[in-house]
């Protein structure tokens, strides 16, 4: 990555210790895309539990992963909330990291789901309450797009998680405490968002210039609607290959195949928490495949159960790896200097002049909406 000051499509974007300037907060910085560890945590868990049908294995790992991840997501809910309710408006009216904030209540969903299996009735009321949450903050950011001077330009694939994940996963969750009437209203959500938001997206992506840097890793999410929209049909109807199920599993293979042509974009990108939007995407992905192999029962079905959750478990822990070597050399929450060259191989930036990088990591600097004026 050539980041040569004399380069001209070279852009450096620094961070501002994640937001912490606009309402003067003395606790550690906490953008809202750090909620995407307990995420891409709970979602490796829910693959650990699709594989226990075909291995037999035991719920100790999804368990503990489960444990893990409520752990995270409590520490990172608390410092987020200590910001003080000024930050996460000014978050939830910025047009990059806007769409990262209800993440952390559809961790709490799952995270629910999960306590249902041991306390039934305190995890149906957390998926209830983190449900009604996602639809209040996923309609409030709707109307928010509608009615803001929003640039299609900053638009990414993480627009996809308040409506789309959201509706999808809280079918997924209302299933599994035996809420289906809300559940299927909850699917239906998610697919009409998934829908209407996916053309949207992809003339983004399309016909705009690519991606900055920071938010290349967001082009993982294309993977999830598919994916979690098919775990949600099974666990809706139980596990059925219906005409609606193959069609799903069919379109999560094609973006799936999409993934492997991005990979020469991902290899390229200096490590940030932004990678973590990898992993919820692709442990739906696993769970999904997951699902299908013990619906159909192949030939093999316990290696190739076994490889995949594998996989996953590998990806997860690597990334985790490195989150914590950046916690443990105090990088995780101070500025880090970011070079964002070319975002694909055949787009280019424009200059910084024309064309402020967006990031929602705690690696760059998040960008402010038009609505608001660049501070200082």
């Amino acid at each position: 990555m050539d980041s040569s000051p004399g380069s001209g499509s070279a852009v450096v974007a620094r961070a501002t210790d994640l937001q912490l300037l606009r309402d003067g907060a003395s606790w550690p910085g906490v953008p809202p895309n750090f909620f995407g560890i307990p995420f891409g945590l709970v979602g490796l868990s829910e693959a650990w539990h699709a594989a226990s049908r075909t291995l037999g294995a035991s719920a100790v790992v999804p368990d503990a992963v489960d444990i893990l991840a409520a752990s995270v997501w409590l520490v990172l809910v608390m410092a987020y909330a200590a910001r003080g309710p000024r930050s996460v408006i000014a978050d939830l009216r910025d047009p990059v990291l806007a769409p990262f904030v209800p993440v952390a209540a559809i961790t709490g969903m799952l995270l629910g789901s999960a306590l249902s299996a041991y306390a039934f009735a305190a995890g149906r009321v957390l998926v209830v309450v983190f449900l009604a949450i996602t639809i209040l903050v996923g309609g409030w950011l709707t109307g928010q797009w509608v009615v803001s001077d929003l640039d299609q330009g900053k638009l990414h694939p993480g627009y996809f998680l308040p409506t789309v994940a959201g509706g999808l996963v809280g079918a997924f969750c209302a299933a599994q405490v035996h809420l289906h009437a809300v559940g299927e209203a909850s699917f239906g959500i998610g697919i009409l968002c998934w829908v209407l938001l996916g053309s949207i997206l992809l003339n983004r992506l399309f016909f705009h210039p690519g991606l900055p840097a920071p938010l290349v890793p967001t082009l993982a999410i294309e993977l999830a609607p598919p994916a979690v929209a098919g775990i949600a049909l099974f666990a809706l109807n139980g596990r059925v290959a219906s005409p609606l199920a193959c069609a799903l599993g069919g379109y999560a293979v094609l973006m799936a195949v999409v993934q492997l042509r991005f990979l020469p974009l991902y290899f390229k990108l200096s490590f940030s928490p932004g990678f973590w939007a990898f992993t919820f995407s692709y442990a739906a992905a696993a769970t999904d495949g997951l699902l299908w192999i013990s619906v159909k029962k192949p030939a093999g079905s316990p290696v190739y159960a076994g490889c995949i959750v594998i996989a996953i478990t590998a990806l997860v822990g690597i990334i985790s790896a490195r989150t914590l070597h950046l916690l443990r050399g105090g990088r995780l929450f101070v500025p880090v200097p970011l070079a964002t060259d070319k975002p694909t191989d055949i787009k280019q930036f424009r200059p910084a002049s024309a064309s402020r990088p967006l990031a929602p990591t705690g690696a760059t600097e998040p960008t402010q909406s038009r609505e608001e004026e660049p501070r200082a």
